[in-house]
């Protein structure tokens, strides 16, 4: 966990990524991944290096990236339909229950690369409250790192992106809250090389408060 140090931030709206920040989904995330990357005869372990935070198209095209994109997302259909029906040890990031039981009634939104079934069976699976605000898969026309998620979700709250904070795990949800304007609370050990403005190695130890201001405070303990 982060030392006492660390600096708090506020916020007038929190943006949560869900894998890897709510949701421990790496077991699934793995299996699927593989399998495909075995098919279409590439490695493995390099496939898995860019897999993290995108949507699946959006890999299929960086790993096949001479590949007719109509093919990427028809492959997609296919693996957002494994990975919903694939729930094994899929567990929540520690500290997440605590976490969002304290956002309960301010302002905040998931937005993720996952399409509304897949989040939907990953928080269920994790025994996870849906957020009330959510922008998936379905409701973007560019995936992740393309910032269009985040400033969708900030405008769905009513905020502009600079009075917002991101949850995020992966380098290309960095990037796309970054290119949204926000800062950024890095969680997990892939947000830890990626300079956040804040990094936490989960959700542990992270107290919330609405301040006088209408403001959320968020301050890190060790």
């Amino acid at each position: 966990m982060p030392a006492s140090t660390t600096p708090a931030l506020t916020a007038r709206a929190l943006l949560l990524d869900m894998d890897g920040t709510l949701v421990n989904s790496d077991a699934v995330v793995e299996r699927c991944w593989r399998r495909w990357a075995t098919e279409h005869g590439l490695d493995p372990d390099e496939a898995l290096k860019v897999v993290h935070g995108r949507q699946g198209y959006a890999t299929m095209a960086v790993l096949l990236p001479d590949r007719p994109m109509e093919q990427n997302h028809a492959d997609n259909r296919v693996m957002l339909a494994q990975e919903t029906a694939d729930t094994d040890g899929v567990i929540p990031v520690p500290g997440a229950p605590a976490f969002l039981a304290a956002l309960t009634g301010l302002p905040h939104a998931l937005v993720t690369s996952a399409d509304e079934p897949l989040a939907r069976a990953r928080m269920t699976a994790a025994d996870l409250p849906m957020p009330p605000v959510r922008v998936t898969a379905e409701r973007v026309g560019a995936s992740k790192p393309d910032p269009e998620g985040f400033l969708k979700g900030a405008a769905e709250l009513g905020f502009v992106a600079a009075d917002c904070v991101a949850f995020e795990d992966s380098e290309a949800g960095i990037e796309a809250a970054r290119a949204a304007g926000m800062r950024v609370v890095g969680v997990g050990p892939r947000a830890k090389s990626l300079s956040p403005d804040v990094w936490v190695e989960d959700l542990r130890g992270i107290a919330v408060e609405w301040t006088l201001n209408g403001r959320i405070a968020l301050s890190f303990t060790s």
